[in-house]
């Protein structure tokens, strides 16, 4: 069987996953402090709440993804 199927391919990018994390360490800490901040006591997250911060940290990974892991 040929190792370039579907699910080695996504193992190879999961692999890669904590190191694009850690280029993207700032946007991950302001996303997670926003979703804390809202969560206080019985409050529940509700979608759009952290958008702006999400979607840093989103555009932080997919830049991250396209340049490679360094």
């Amino acid at each position: 069987m040929s190792g370039s199927n579907a699910w080695t391919r996504s193992r190879a990018r999961m692999r890669l996953f904590p190191e694009l994390m850690a280029q993207c360490s700032g946007e991950a800490a302001a996303y997670g402090k926003c979703v804390a901040a809202t969560t206080t006591g019985k409050q529940e997250l509700t979608k759009n709440m952290c958008v702006k911060e999400f979607e840093a940290l989103r555009s932080c990974f997919q830049s991250a993804a396209k340049k490679g892991v360094k």
